[in-house]
């Protein structure tokens, strides 16, 4: 299976903000200034798994959009609001446990895989290679915003 010619994996790729052309500003303002915004109005913070899942590319498949679907509303309702949360430490994440419309295996991503081992490999890859890029990238970052992303 290809994704481009002569591609047979998915090649990692960091963008910051996901719109760095049209953010003029340090990545660390804009940290900044979302972690004001938060605290002032108390706001929800979800992030939601819409890419590959269950094993590596190749194996694995791409987020049901019937389940994406589901826990973005649920976000959107509320009904995330008091349910059980687990930490994930090595992404320093918490993950809520149930969610209308998605199967529980699905809300912890070590459960959708086969290989436990496996997945603790490329978790911990993952992880290093989100670190690597945030430290070689922004080695002035203040180190509360470091503290909240992956562990190494």
């Amino acid at each position: 299976m290809q994704t481009e010619q002569g591609i047979t994996e998915p090649i990692p790729t960091f963008s910051t903000l996901f719109g760095e052309p049209f953010m003029p500003l340090a990545p660390d303002i804009y940290a900044g200034m979302l972690g004001e915004r938060i605290e002032k109005y108390n706001t929800k913070v979800y992030l939601v798994n819409t890419g590959w899942t269950g094993s590596p590319y190749g194996i694995g498949s791409r987020m049901d959009l019937k389940y994406t679907r589901a826990m973005i509303t649920a976000a959107l309702n509320g009904q995330l609001d008091n349910v059980p949360y687990r930490h994930d430490m090595r992404f320093n994440v918490d993950i809520p446990q149930v969610c209308p419309g998605v199967p529980n295996q699905i809300l912890n991503p070590r459960a959708t895989w086969d290989n436990k081992k496996s997945y603790d490999i490329m978790a911990k890859k993952v992880a290093a290679m989100f670190y690597e890029n945030f430290k070689t990238k922004y080695p002035d970052m203040p180190e509360e915003i470091i503290q909240a992303g992956p562990r190494v």
